[in-house]
């Protein structure tokens, strides 16, 4: 259940990823600047709530998760421009089709890097009485 939770989140994310990726671009902004508006909408604003809330429900929910979050997402944001360079600078793709295709490549790394920022709580330790 998780993982089709993931992907529909993760979906509307790529979708505003690229939005925002694509209209930077129109708008002359570079990949690499486009990239951390849409690092600081989607991670900081949107992901973690919705991925908390819904994607893995029973996720600890604290400062420490929201921490590893978006340090595990903040990993994502190298691997993205280096993707985006790759497929822009060297192969000479429109960032209208290097953003899709970045994106759908890092969705395994954005998974399981997901699952671990949002472990489930532990069970607490029964009291003896």
């Amino acid at each position: 259940m998780a993982l089709g939770r993931f992907f529909s989140v993760g979906l509307l994310c790529a979708l505003l990823h690229n939005a925002i990726m694509i209209s930077g671009d129109r708008l002359g902004l570079h990949y690499v600047a486009s990239s951390f508006v849409s690092f600081a909408i989607l991670v900081l604003a949107l992901g973690y709530w919705l991925h908390s809330a819904w994607t893995f429900p029973d996720a600890q929910r604290s400062r420490m998760s929201f921490a590893r979050y978006t340090a595990t997402m903040a990993l994502n944001l190298p691997l993205s421009i280096a993707g985006m360079f790759a497929f822009v600078d060297l192969a000479g793709l429109a960032v209208a089709i290097a953003a899709p295709l970045v994106t759908a490549l890092l969705a395994a790394f954005n998974f399981a890097g997901g699952r671990w920022a949002l472990r489930a709580r532990r069970a607490q330790s029964r009291r003896q009485t």
